[in-house]
């Protein structure tokens, strides 16, 4: 090991070991789970059953076997205990070696980064001259600390005027989320950030007189950087801004955005995205997705309890990996019925006890007889906040409803 003597090479193991808790798994060519061992239990991996699919009970490797290319690395994964890991992968002959080492406290550090002002070369006039002003009124705060001796005044105006700022970012984010609609089918919606500026973003569209888009994205974390990477893919899709891109194609469109948007190049931020396109002549909704989590298509009257159906559908997270391949999808949507597209900010909500809202619970809501009069969406955000037990909620709370 780097021609050091036999004993510093395993004092150097033995101190990584110590620090980043190494964990290791051996994936066969059929993609089970060959061996594992090292500190699982840090990264909540316990259970594990050799000989039997790895992807099934280690979600974060679905989409990445076979790899693309080795060595691989997969930065700041989160993990089932709550820790986050780098993942690296190598393949030997006809399996793959998954090394886990903890990153935990540089993710943390890398959060903090994730506030400063970002790029917005593909946003409007009107977002740049946004941007302008935010960063004059930081520059302005940093500038007044320096002065806090000689004026604490001119602080607090500056801080105020950089409030004011922020508020009007924000009530920007909310201009450009599309209004409800009523014919031919209804479609509504539901937001509520978690903070000022949210990572959620969606919108819908008719792309022609036959086809209507609808589509929602999350991108990692929250702040200033994550809303203006929200708004500049969302702005991407509404003005159809893809090159050689046919936007009733779901796996087009989001093959294009992956290219359009690689997470090296923003900061390290990446974002899952539902993106469905329904054909209004024959019924068919065609989708694809993006790590997201599947809508929820409940069938039958909103007076009645309905069935639920996830519409399930596999891809890698936008930005995350190059030259990624999605797969589109086709479910048929017959009159009555709803289609819930969401954020996982609807339904990860965390008791006041530390447990998980069950995903059975959140889909008996969506399923339930709803009154004349009463609004589904109000009625699912009053849901999550009793079982949060507090009217703040942790995550962006982001919802369409498609009603046909």
């Amino acid at each position: 090991m780097l021609d050091l003597p036999a004993r510093i090479s395993e004092w150097l193991l033995l101190l990584v070991k110590s620090q980043r808790a190494v964990a290791h798994l051996l994936v066969d060519a059929e993609q089970a789970l060959v061996n594992a061992g090292g500190d699982l239990e840090h990264y909540g991996l316990t259970g594990l059953r050799s000989r039997h699919a790895a992807c099934e009970q280690l979600p974060f490797l679905e989409g990445l076997l076979p790899l693309p290319e080795s060595p691989f690395l997969l930065r700041s994964m989160g993990m089932p205990s709550g820790r986050v890991a780098d993942v690296h992968f190598f393949t030997e002959e006809d399996a793959t070696w998954v090394v886990l080492l903890d990153a935990t406290a540089e993710h943390d550090e890398a959060q903090k980064m994730q506030q400063k002002a970002y790029d917005m070369t593909l946003l409007s006039e009107r977002e740049a001259r946004l941007i302008t002003r935010l960063e004059a009124a930081h520059k302005e705060l940093t500038l007044a600390h320096r002065e806090l001796a000689e004026s604490r005044e001119a602080l607090l105006v500056t801080h105020n005027r950089l409030q004011q700022e922020l508020r009007d970012a924000e009530r920007y984010v909310r201009a450009i989320l599309p209004a409800p609609i009523a014919e031919p089918f209804a479609v509504d919606w539901l937001f509520v950030p978690s903070t000022e500026l949210g990572g959620d973003s969606f919108g819908y569209h008719w792309i022609d007189p036959e086809h209507f888009a609808l589509y929602l994205l999350d991108v990692c974390g929250h702040g200033v950087g994550a809303a203006l990477l929200s708004v500049a893919a969302i702005n991407t899709l509404r003005s159809n801004a893809l090159l050689h891109t046919d936007f009733r194609q779901p796996d087009e469109v989001l093959a294009a955005l992956n290219q359009a948007y690689p997470m090296e190049q923003h900061n390290d931020l990446y974002f899952t995205i539902w993106y469905g396109v329904y054909h209004r002549p024959t019924g068919r909704l065609r989708y694809a997705s993006a790590g997201h989590p599947p809508p929820i298509l409940v069938s039958g009257p909103r007076r009645e309890r309905g069935d639920a159906y996830a519409l399930q559908a596999k891809g890698v997270p936008v930005g995350m990996m190059p030259a990624t391949r999605y797969r589109c999808e086709e479910r048929m949507l017959f009159s009555p019925a709803r289609l819930f597209l969401f954020s996982d900010g609807v339904y990860e909500i965390h008791r006041p006890d530390g447990s998980m809202l069950e995903e059975a619970d959140f889909e008996e809501v969506l399923t339930r007889a709803v009154p004349d009069g009463k609004s589904e969406l109000d009625e699912l955000l009053h849901f999550a906040r009793n079982a949060h037990g507090a009217e703040v909620l942790e995550d962006d709370f982001s919802i369409i409803k498609m009603t046909i």
